[in-house]
């Protein structure tokens, strides 16, 4: 009973806005922020601090869009833009990406459920 508490409470504390998630050693996830443009556009605002490049903020973003596009029922998304810049010591990625219920064309597609599993295995968070 003890153990379920603890599990129940460390599963709150995760979902908690604005906690700090540490999950690389070069760097700390901050959070993201999510913003429905239009009814396929979203834009998606992740934080990280620490020793990191824009790889590390881009891949957080995918993570979070793929996420984000399963939540709402799709199954791909398409990323648009990316802009990376610091902001009072916090690295900042503002990305746009679109959701589809199928394969969009273009360049840049992400097939959510496989996204959400890399950035699993490789303890990116998602949502």
């Amino acid at each position: 009973m003890r153990t379920g508490i603890i599990l129940m409470a460390l599963i709150v504390a995760a979902c908690t806005p604005g906690a700090p998630v540490p999950v690389q050693p070069y760097g700390t996830y901050l959070g993201a922020d999510t913003r429905l443009l239009d009814d396929d556009l979203v834009n998606f605002q992740v934080r990280m601090s620490g020793q990191l490049g824009p790889k590390s903020l881009t891949d957080y973003a995918d993570c979070v869009a793929a996420r984000y596009t399963l939540v709402r029922g799709y199954s791909h998304t398409r990323h648009v833009r990316t802009n990376v810049y610091e902001e009072g010591g916090v690295q900042v990625a503002d990305a746009i990406y679109t959701i589809s219920p199928t394969t969009p064309r273009g360049a840049n597609v992400i097939n959510a459920a496989e996204q959400v599993a890399t950035c699993e295995a490789e303890g990116i968070p998602t949502l």
